[in-house]
């Protein structure tokens, strides 16, 4: 019984009855090489690499940044990382490379896209569930509160790849060519139902979080007496916040909605009547943009994100052989503060989370944070 299907899964011919089938093998895509477009693809999918990798060892060697919402953003940018590569292995594998592949490598290589773009959704999620947490709550973080983060992010990455191993696991068309998709002919339509509805779903559990979120801040802010400046402070840098957050959903939106009713045509549309599907690379291309934009609108909006940057890519540019800064790095590398005590304490009464979650550090923060740095 289970000889059989073993054997299958080792055959390469398996891919080429299943692509002729859903018609792609009339496409001189799959007797060339590399086209125009898709070197084109490549060179974005490097892109997406070094700008996520960049921000990753910004994260990581900035300790003001090991906190938990830099800890959820990393993982998104290291979802990211990851899609990149995942993207230039479908790349290069694609064409006339994949009618030499086992149904395994196939599923290998499409279950990796899956998993990044689980991710990525997944990591969203998690971000919207620590900030509603925490405008609820109304508190920094402690140490103990830590532990949540890490069980988010593994979560994350739990129900990514089962989510991705499915087919490979039996979930797919092999054996009955009629219930095959046509954007990836060896995947049941079933899955790709399936897969559109949990990403949608958790879009849907992300905008909700976020109007919840809103209406919080809204009732505080018209509750709020000239008196409680700080407290009034905390309210708009959670306003700025969600301008940020729309801005992402929105881009997130924009770049996966074309793939993602693309793959609902699929569903419907019976085999070889839509000739749009065997245009599936150039929405995959548009998804991908994504990826590129994510750690833009997540960190380098950051005052602090930009400056580790720049410290970290150019810090010859900014700091002399004998140690000495530039004027020019001045500005990145100056972290001197005029501001009171009292308006540190007050920045340490509304909590490091709100900071972190904004993005908006200022030095009199650091100061608040940071005392004993501060006095050196």
């Amino acid at each position: 019984m289970y000889w059989p299907m073993f054997h299958e899964y080792q055959s390469n011919t398996v891919i080429k009855e299943h692509y002729n089938h859903t018609g792609k093998l009339d496409e001189a895509k799959y007797t060339d090489g590399l086209k125009p477009e898709a070197i084109a693809f490549l060179l974005v999918c490097l892109l997406i690499v070094a700008e996520n990798a960049v921000v990753l060892l910004a994260i990581w060697k900035n300790k003001k940044f090991h906190v938990p919402m830099y800890y959820l953003l990393g993982n998104l940018t290291l979802s990211d990382l990851l899609a990149g590569f995942a993207y230039m292995i479908n790349i290069i594998t694609s064409g006339a490379n994949t009618l030499n592949m086992t149904p395994v490598q196939y599923f290998l290589r499409e279950g990796c896209v899956f998993i990044m773009l689980a991710a990525s959704v997944i990591s969203l999620l998690a971000i919207a569930i620590e900030r509603h947490v925490t405008m609820v709550r109304m508190k920094p973080y402690q140490g103990n509160k830590q532990g949540r983060m890490f069980a988010l992010i593994g979560a994350s990455w739990v129900l990514s790849v089962l989510m991705g191993v499915l087919p490979v696991l039996g979930w797919n068309c092999m054996g009955n060519l009629d219930t095959c998709s046509t954007v990836l002919p060896l995947y049941a339509k079933s899955y790709i139902l399936f897969s559109i509805t949990i990403f949608s779903a958790i879009l849907m559990a992300i905008v909700v979080l976020y109007v919840r979120i809103f209406r919080i801040v809204k009732t505080n802010t018209q509750r709020l007496v000239p008196q409680r400046k700080g407290v009034y402070r905390k309210s708009q840098k959670y306003m700025a916040l969600l301008k940020t957050v729309t801005i992402v959903l929105g881009v997130f939106i924009a770049c996966w909605l074309p793939l993602f009713i693309l793959l609902l045509l699929d569903f419907y549309c019976p085999t070889k009547k839509c000739k749009v599907l065997l245009k599936a690379d150039y929405f995959l291309g548009i998804a991908m943009i994504n990826s590129l934009l994510n750690p833009i609108i997540y960190t380098l909006t950051s005052k602090d994100m930009r400056r580790a940057i720049i410290r970290l890519i150019c810090r010859p540019c900014l700091v002399t052989k004998d140690g000495q800064v530039k004027k020019i790095g001045m500005p990145f590398l100056d972290c001197s503060t005029t501001k009171t005590h009292t308006d540190a304490a007050s920045h340490r009464l509304e909590g490091l989370d709100t900071t972190v979650s904004s993005g908006n550090f200022t030095p009199s923060t650091i100061k608040a944070i940071y005392p004993r740095i501060s006095r050196t």
